[in-house]
């Protein structure tokens, strides 16, 4: 009978520990793992940076867009963005010259 004691107070003597293992290696699965975890924050960090670069050819865009519109401004008027502009909706051109339309 005392191998079965012997066993018996082994046993309790490795729960605490057993368990505070188990409790480590479940903290530390959710930590990388986790929705909060270093792979969703690295994937946070990969669609920030992704919306930045749109953000920044999205703000291109708009400026150049910006300018465009502040030549056909009364006060500011420009006459070749005005005959552009005028071309571009009437889709006329002089009999001496040739259209190239491309994509902007």
């Amino acid at each position: 009978m005392s191998v079965v004691r012997e066993i018996k107070r082994q046993a309790r003597a490795a729960i605490l520990p057993a368990i505070c293992l188990m409790a480590i290696a479940y903290f530390g699965y959710h930590l990388v793992e986790g929705d909060r975890g270093l792979r969703a924050y690295g994937r946070l960090q990969a669609e920030i940076a992704d919306t930045r670069a749109v953000l920044d050819e999205v703000v291109g865009q708009r400026k150049k867009l910006e300018r465009r519109v502040n030549l056909m401004r009364a006060d500011n008027l420009d006459a070749d963005m005005l005959e552009e502009q005028a071309r571009l909706v009437l889709g006329q051109a002089r009999h001496d010259e040739f259209v190239v339309f491309t994509k902007e």
